[in-house]
């Protein structure tokens, strides 16, 4: 499998993240259903684009379990409280990167999410990368 050049795997980055902000944040007239869980896929998803970035020549399965791993453990680090945690996660920084309250159905979204990433990923992957020019 080719590892994705890294312009690549930016642009995937960007357009993930553009609409899952633009999902949660502007007024689109989305039912509720669609905002909540629209921007938790995209989020879970923009995992699986760094993550797949970073480890860029490990396998899908393994980018897979490491980015399904790594959602679900913010998703149950929700659970945790402490007044620094809990300042942190009333700024938006803090909304957009652990969020404020735990639900299993996110995590099962998550994995939907990074999933379809995963399988979308294989076809990007199975495409011969363009000749280099010396």
């Amino acid at each position: 499998m080719n590892p994705r050049p890294l312009p690549r795997s930016l642009a995937l980055i960007v357009l993930t993240i553009a609409p899952g902000l633009a999902a949660r944040f502007l007024p689109l007239g989305l039912p509720p259903f669609v905002v909540k869980y629209a921007g938790s896929m995209l989020w879970a998803a923009m995992i699986y684009w760094l993550v797949s970035t970073v480890l860029s020549r490990t396998r899908l399965p393994i980018l897979f379990l490491i980015s399904a791993s790594l959602a679900t453990a913010v998703e149950i680090f929700k659970l945790y409280r402490s007044a620094q945690i809990d300042a942190f996660r009333s700024t938006l920084p803090g909304i957009l990167l652990l969020g404020k309250y735990f639900s299993a159905w996110d995590i099962a979204a998550y994995w939907i999410a990074i999933s379809i990433a995963a399988a979308l990923d294989s076809k990007i992957r199975a495409r011969p990368l363009p000749p280099t020019q010396p």
